[in-house]
């Protein structure tokens, strides 16, 4: 953890600071979605269904893994999703015209999570800043698609939405159940009553949520992906695993359970790589996520393997969810 992220899965004498800021930030929150509801804030319909994926907290909760588990079954039964999302940060800021996000793309122009789903070959993914308009181009390039979802978005009220997803960490949960920046939380926890499934990454779900589990025990070497390995291939060597992505302990207890001991190198989530990041001169290996793997093609050498996970859901859910959309 750096910075304000070292307080918020405790309550520290700095809070005494951070708190009055965390309620302005939830009332601001709070007024910005009451404004769209009443319709005084322009909001936008689009003429299919549309799934948002998102989460209440800052982190990784699995979203794009469970994005990508839905496109999946949409598919299975016959219906034609695509995928929309922002991007992150600098992608963002390349991202003003919506755009299809192809297998040749940069991370830097797209984004590493829409570059990662765009390589699964599931379904067209589309960037941009504005989710209406990149939602609205994909449509007119792909009218065939029958429904859009939206990875991240919960609080993007600009686009109106049918199905609401709440992703939630099993482990983390709600950290000290605070609002930025005094916890995690973007908006209180309250508003999980308001959406429409509730699904837990690993732990224990209760009441009407939805169990979520990544899955994978087998790696592809990232430059030659048709190399593949299982787990116990990697048991005798000297392994360094990198992981820039929300929860980086959540990998690293992956590959404990998978029966690998490993030198641990924590980055920061979206962390731009460089070849120095993984370059140890010691390692047989260099373990990363799918997340990772984008960013590090371009210097990868022959040391670097690449887990690929994937969402194990409650299979309810998804008719749950075909159930409402065909309304």
């Amino acid at each position: 953890m750096n910075g304000l992220e070292k307080y918020w899965y405790r309550i520290a004498p700095s809070h005494l600071l951070l708190w009055p800021v965390s309620l302005l930030f939830g009332l601001l929150a709070s007024l910005r979605r009451t404004l769209y509801r009443s319709g005084i804030l322009r909001s936008f319909k689009l003429p299919v269904p549309v799934i948002i994926v998102g989460n209440i907290s800052v982190g990784g909760t699995g979203k794009t893994p469970f994005t990508l588990w839905l496109a999946q079954r949409l598919l299975d039964e016959g219906w034609h999703p695509a995928i929309i999302s922002r991007g992150y940060r600098k992608a963002r800021q390349s991202s003003y015209t919506p755009r299809a996000v192809t297998i040749a793309d940069s991370p830097d122009a797209v984004g590493d999570e829409p570059l990662l789903m765009a390589q699964r070959g599931l379904c067209p993914v589309w960037t941009g800043r504005d989710r209406p308009a990149t939602a609205q181009a994909l449509l007119l390039a792909h009218p065939e698609c029958d429904v859009i979802l939206s990875d991240d978005g919960l609080q993007h009220y600009r686009l109106q939405r049918d199905i609401e997803i709440a992703l939630v960490d099993g482990k983390r949960r709600f950290g000290n159940g605070l609002l930025l920046p005094a916890g995690p939380l973007r908006e209180s926890v309250a508003r999980l009553h308001t959406v429409d499934f509730v699904v837990i990454n690993g732990g224990t779900p209760t009441g009407t949520e939805y169990a979520m589990q990544l899955n994978g025990a087998l790696f592809y070497n990232l430059l030659n992906p048709s190399t593949t390995l299982p787990a116990a291939a990697f048991a005798d060597q000297r392994l360094h695993a990198i992981a820039g992505i929300g929860h980086p302990q959540r990998y690293f207890a992956h590959l404990a359970h998978l029966g690998l001991s490993v030198q641990k190198h924590a980055f920061p989530d979206h962390h731009r790589y460089s070849a120095a990041d993984i370059a140890f001169g010691d390692a047989d290996a260099v373990l990363m996520t799918e997340k990772d793997a984008v960013k590090c093609a371009a210097f990868a050498t022959e040391k670097c393997w690449v887990l690929r996970v994937d969402a194990q859901v409650n299979p309810a859910l998804a008719q749950l969810i075909i159930e409402k959309i065909k309304r």
